[in-house]
């Protein structure tokens, strides 16, 4: 079954923290993902519910100790939020929000290699949450991803001006009703969840580039 129009663009955070950050490239994908759903997806070897259950056991980790110090966590679903702007919806649901008397932390849980879009992840959740969210309107932010073995700190600081202004332009590049180019390569598309009865451009991973010769070296 084809994949239907969206009545309106959609974005889902995580859609858009990789671009950001350049560990993707391929603008399309989140294009299609923004103006449509219920697409097709590949298969693939990824052993997700092992996954879920490794997240699951460090997300009640992390909450546990913040619960044992006193500290208000608000989890998962209790966290989803929805900004509507002119052109796009911008959504995410940040893994724990950890309330205080003066500021609010929000946390991710991230068991797998770490990233610079996991930063931007968060960053993007401190930009949009005292937007959509009328109870964290005025509140003092900061935010934390935690890893098995470390906690990487995001300052409320490094949401700034410049920040905001290139995820908001991200965000009209995916929301436009007109498509971006394709940049399709064996790493950029050996992950995507787009398969390719919607990607005609999608390259399998196991394509093997093509090869020249040289008498240089």
């Amino acid at each position: 079954m084809p994949a239907a129009q969206r009545a309106f663009p959609y974005i889902w955070t995580t859609w858009l923290t990789k671009l950001l950050t350049g560990e993707s490239s391929c603008e399309w994908a989140a294009w299609f993902r923004a103006h449509h759903q219920g697409w097709e997806r590949p298969p693939n070897d990824f052993n997700f519910a092992q996954w879920q259950i490794d997240h699951t056991a460090l997300l009640n980790d992390t909450r546990r100790k913040f619960e044992d110090s006193g500290y208000d966590v608000r989890v998962e679903g209790q966290n989803a939020f929805r900004l509507q702007g002119h052109i796009s919806t911008l959504a995410g649901q940040p893994d724990l929000i950890v309330l205080s008397s003066d500021h609010i932390l929000i946390v991710d849980a991230k068991t797998g290699v770490e990233r610079a879009s996991h930063v931007a992840q968060v960053m993007v959740y401190m930009y949009a949450l005292p937007l959509a969210l009328e109870q964290y309107r005025d509140a003092r932010i900061a935010g934390e991803i935690h890893y098995p073995n470390r906690i990487q700190r995001v300052p409320q600081g490094g949401v700034n001006q410049e920040f905001i202004h290139r995820l908001i332009t991200l965000i009209h590049r995916v929301a436009a009703p007109d498509p971006p180019p394709w940049t399709p390569s064996a790493a950029e598309c050996r992950f995507c969840d787009i398969s390719a009865a919607d990607c005609p451009e999608r390259v399998d991973h196991d394509h093997v580039p093509e090869k020249g010769t040289t008498a240089d070296f």
